[in-house]
C-alpha cells in the first residue's frame, strides 16, 4: 500500500479530490531536544564500559592503560586528551607529594638537603636543641605545615651538628632558603615570638619570606598599642 504522505503527484491528485486527508505534518525538535540529544552523546562518550570488571568505570578514573586499550572503538583524538589531562593530573599530585614532612638531617647532609635542594625549591631549616620547649613548639607546627605545603621542604637538625659551638640562646633558629641562597632567618625567641607563637604566625611569617603559599596576608597576631603612647595621644587630643 502507498504511503498518503509521500510526497508524488499522484497522492497530490488524490488530496485535491478530497479522497485522502493532508500530509502529515513532520515532528518539529525543540532546542530542549536537541541539547538533551548533544547531552546523552557527549555522556556516552564519557562514561564508556571496557570489561565485565570495568563496566561502570568512566574515563576520568581509568588508568594510562586502560585508555589504551579503549583507542581501538573511540574516536582516538577524544582519548588523546583525555590521556593527556591525566597524564598532567598525575604529575601535578606527585609533584605536591615530593616532601609533605619534617626530615631530620645531619651536618653531613646540610649541602645536598639545603644548599643543593634543587631549582625552584623552597627550603625551611629549623636548628634546635633537645629540652627547649620553644624547639619542640616550633617543631610541632612545622609538622603542620609540612602536610598542608608538601612543595616546600621542611628540615630540622640539632644546632651543633650543623654550625659547632651554635650559642643556644640563640635557639631555635629558622634559615629559610630557595635555590640554595639565604632569604630570610628568625634567630632566638624574640623574633620566632616567644612561646605564645601560633601555627598561623608561623605561617603568616614564612608566607612573607615565600616560603609558602599561604592565603594569610595580615599578621595573626594582635596589635598591642603601647600603654604610655596612647595616653600621650589622649592628652594631645584634650589640649587642642
Amino acid at each position: 500500500m502507498q504511503d498518503p504522505n509521500e510526497d508524488t503527484e499522484w497522492n497530490d491528485v488524490l488530496r485535491a479530490k478530497g479522497i485522502i486527508g493532508p500530509k502529515a505534518k513532520e515532528a518539529e525538535i525543540t532546542e530542549d531536544q536537541i541539547q538533551k540529544l548533544m547531552d546523552d552523546a557527549i555522556q556516552r562518550r564519557t562514561d564508556l564500559p571496557l570489561n565485565e570488571g570495568q563496566r561502570d568505570k568512566k574515563i576520568d578514573d581509568m588508568s594510562l592503560d586502560e585508555l589504551d586499550e579503549l583507542e581501538d572503538s573511540e574516536d582516538e583524538a577524544v582519548l588523546e586528551q583525555y590521556r593527556q589531562r591525566r597524564i598532567a593530573e598525575m604529575r601535578a599530585t606527585a609533584e605536591k607529594a615530593r616532601f609533605g614532612s619534617v626530615r631530620e638531617i645531619s651536618g653531613q647532609d646540610y649541602v645536598n638537603e639545603v644548599t643543593k635542594a634543587g631549582e625552584g625549591i623552597w627550603v625551611v631549616l629549623h636548628l634546635y636543641a633537645n629540652g627547649v620547649p620553644l624547639c619542640a613548639l616550633i617543631h610541632h607546627h612545622m609538622q603542620q605545615l609540612a602536610v598542608r605545603f608538601p612543595q616546600t621542604k621542611f628540615v630540622r637538625s640539632i644546632a651543633t651538628t650543623c654550625i659547632p659551638n651554635f650559642p643556644e640562646k640563640n635557639l631555635p633558629t629558622i634559615f629559610i632558603y630557595h635555590e640554595g641562597s639565604l632569604r630570610k632567618q628568625y634567630i632566638g625567641p624574640l623574633e620566632l615570638r616567644g612561646d605564645k607563637l601560633t601555627a598561623e604566625e608561623l605561617e603568616f611569617m614564612l608566607g612573607q619570606a615565600g616560603a609558602v603559599p599561604t592565603a594569610i596576608t595580615e599578621d595573626p597576631r594582635p596589635q598591642i598599642r603601647d600603654k604610655m603612647l596612647a595616653d600621650l595621644e589622649d592628652k594631645s587630643s584634650d589640649f587642642y
